[in-house]
C-alpha cells in the first residue's frame, strides 16, 4: 500500500504538489559507561564532553535533527560501578537525547537500578517486546513506542530489545518477554493507525537480527541498532575498524519499501549522522552519504559537560584506595613462556563470572597481565594495575579444533614466549613439546577435566581484546560459533574473585606443562 502511495506522491511531485520532508538521525549505541574519552593506540576517542560538542554542532546545521540511542548505556567502566548509570543519564539529559532503546545491560543490577534511570530520564525509554506491567519498579516507565513532533511532522519511534535478555542479564521474575516480531509489527501498526507514516525502530537486537526485522516487518523506515557493536561504513579513523557492512544498510520490507539499518560501533567512539528524505506518503526516497564520524580531538570538550565529569570523577579516584582483599605471599606474573600464577587467577575469575552463561573454561592472554600483587593488602588500585584495560568478557563457542589452533598460536615462539600465550582456568590444561615444529607442538589439551575432542564444541570466556584477534589470534576472532560480548568488565570479575577468595594465593598448578 505504501509503495502505491509513494509512487502516487512521486507522480504528484512531478506536478509540484507533494510536500517532502527530511529528518537528520544522530545516534549511538553500546556506550557502556564510557563517560570519559578512551585511548585507542595513539589517539583518544569518545567521552560525553566531546559527544556534547559534536551533537550541538550537528543540531545547528542539521535539518530536523533527532538524537537516539540504541541501548546498553550501562556497564563497562568504574563510573557504572559507582553511579549505576546516573552519570550517563545526566549527560544524555544535558545533550538532549530524544529516545532510547532498552539494552540488556540496563538490567545487570536488576530492575530497581534501571527504574531509577528510567524515572529520571527526560526522554522515553522504549521496548515493544517487554512486558513490565507486573514489575513494581519498572511499571509505567518503559513504553513500547512514542510519537515525537519533529519539524512540524509526527515521527513514531518504536523500541525493541534482544530476545536473549533473560539468559544474558538479570531482568528478574516479573519482566516478561513478548513475541519479538509480532510485538514490533503490532506497535508499528498502532502508530500507522494513528496517521503516523514515518517510523523509526530503536533496537538493541544486533545487526543480523535488525536486518531480519527490516525484511519481515512492514512500515519501518529506519532502524537505529545496537547490541552487536557493529561498525558500518568507511573507516572513520586509522585507529578504528572499517565497517562490516554499508552505512546505511539498505533492506526492502515485505511491501518492497526501503528500510535503512544503522549502527555506530561502540563505547561512544563514533557518532552516526544521516539525513533521511521522505516523500509525502512517508516512504524513504533518499539519504545523505555521511558515514559515522570519529569523536576525536577535533571535537573540543563541552565546558559544562567537562565540569560535570570532573566532579563525578572524584569518587572514582577514591575507589582506587579501597582494600578488597589480601595475599600472604603475593601473586607473581611469572615469565613469558611459562605458566603464570597471575594468569591462573585471572582466568579463574573470568570463568567464575561467566559460569551462569554456560562457560566451561577461560582463556587469558599473556600480554594482558600487566602487574603482580605484592604480599599484604590488595587495593582496588592494585587490582586495576593488573587489569587496566577495561576489557569486557566475551563468551564464544569454539570447536575443539579451533581451541587447538588458538593454543598452538600462543606457544609458537617458545621458549621466548609471546603476549598471545594462553593461560587457562582451573580444571583445564595443556602440554607442549618444544621439540616439535611450530603449529604442532601441543600434544595434550584438557578442557574442564576431559581430553579435548576436536569435533566437540566448548563455550569459552576470553577478554574482548583477545576475542577480537588481539595478539594475533585470528582463529579466535574469526570463529564461526555463537558469541556474546557480555559487557562485564574483566576488572569486575577480578575484584569479585579476590573478595570471595581472599587471601589469594596464586601459584603454578601444572596447567601448562612445557617439555
Amino acid at each position: 500500500m505504501r509503495r502505491f502511495l509513494t509512487l502516487l506522491a512521486l507522480g504528484l511531485a512531478s506536478i509540484g504538489i507533494a510536500q517532502d520532508f527530511s529528518l537528520t538521525v544522530i545516534h549511538n549505541n553500546d556506550v557502556h559507561a564510557n563517560v570519559e574519552a578512551r585511548r585507542i593506540r595513539d589517539a583518544s576517542y569518545g567521552g560525553y564532553a566531546r559527544m556534547a560538542t559534536a551533537v550541538f554542532r550537528m543540531r545547528e546545521r542539521a535539518v530536523n535533527p533527532i538524537v537516539l540511542s540504541g541501548g546498553d548505556v550501562f556497564q563497562g567502566t568504574l563510573y557504572f560501578n559507582v553511579y549505576q548509570g546516573l552519570v550517563d543519564l545526566a549527560a544524555m539529559n544535558y545533550i538532549g537525547f530524544d529516545a532510547m532503546a532498552v539494552g540488556n545491560h540496563e538490567f545487570d543490577r536488576g530492575p530497581k537500578a534501571f527504574a531509577e534511570f528510567a524515572r529520571l530520564a527526560r526522554f522515553p525509554v522504549l521496548a515493544a517486546n517487554l512486558d513490565v506491567s507486573d514489575d513494581q519498579d519498572l511499571k509505567n516507565l518503559i513504553k513500547p513506542s512514542t510519537i515525537l513532533e519533529i519539524g512540524g511532522e509526527r515521527v513514531g519511534v518504536v523500541g525493541a530489545i534482544t530476545p536473549d535478555l533473560p539468559t544474558i542479564s538479570s531482568p528478574g521474575p516479573h519482566v516478561k518477554m513478548k513475541p519479538y516480531f509480532e510485538s514490533i509489527q503490532q506497535e508499528v501498526d498502532k502508530l500507522t493507525a494513528q496517521g503516523v507514516n514515518k517510523v523509526i525502530l530503536v533496537s538493541h537486537s544486533g545487526y543480523e537480527l535488525e536486518q531480519e526485522v527490516a525484511a519481515k516487518v512492514r512500515g519501518i523506515d529506519v532502524i537505529v541498532g545496537g547490541h552487536s557493536h557493529t561498525p558500518l561504513g568507511q573507516q572513520p579513523s586509522p585507529n578504528l575498524p572499517a565497517g562490516r557492512g554499508p552505512y546505511p544498510t539498505v533492506v526492502k520490507d515485505p511491501n518492497g519499501d526501503t528500510v535503512l539499518v544503522l549502527q555506530a560501533y561502540q563505547w561512544g567512539l563514533v557518532l552516526g549522522n544521516i539525513r533521511v528524505d521522505f516523500d509525502e506518503a512517508g516512504g524513504v526516497v533518499g539519504w545523505s552519504d555521511t558515514p559515522p564520524i570519529a569523536l576525536d580531538a577535533g571535537f573540543p570538550d563541552d565546558p559544562v559537560m567537562a565540569a560535570m565529569i570532573a566532579a563525578y570523577r572524584k569518587p572514582i579516584e577514591a575507589l582506587a584506595s579501597e582494600v578488597i582483599g589480601r595475599t600472604e605471599s603475593g601473586v607473581s606474573r611469572g615469565s613469558f613462556g611459562e605458566e603464570s600464577p597471575m594468569g591462573n587467577v585471572i582466568a579463574d575469575s573470568q570463568l567464575e563470572y561467566c559460569k551462569s552463561l554456560g562457560a566451561v573454561a577461560a582463556f587469558m592472554n599473556n600480554g594482558g597481565i600487566r602487574s603482580a600483587l605484592e604480599a599484604g593488602e590488595i587495593t582496588y588500585g592494585a587490582a586495576i594495575a593488573v587489569q587496566p584495560f577495561n576489557n569486557t568478557l566475551v563468551v564464544v563457542d569454539l570447536t575443539g579444533n579451533e581451541i587447538k589452533q588458538i593454543i598452538e598460536w600462543g606457544v609458537r615462539d617458545l621458549p621466548e614466549g609471546s603476549g598471545g600465550m594462553i593461560h587457562i582456568s582451573r580444571g583445564s590444561s595443556y602440554v607442549v613439546d618444544r621439540s616439535r615444529p611450530a603449529g604442532d607442538r601441543v600434544v595434550e589439551i584438557r578442557i574442564a577435566g576431559e581430553l579435548l575432542d576436536s569435533t566437540k564444541t566448548y563455550r569459552i570466556v576470553a577478554n574482548s581484546f583477545l576475542a577480537s584477534g588481539g595478539d594475533g589470534h585470528e582463529v579466535l576472532k574469526n570463529a564461526k560459533g555463537p558469541r556474546v560480548d557480555t559487557g562485564f568488565l574483566d576488572i569486575d570479575a577480578f575484584v569479585d574473585f579476590i573478595k570471595a577468595n581472599s587471601p589469594i594465593e596464586g601459584k603454578r598448578e601444572g596447567r601448562i606443562v612445557v617439555r
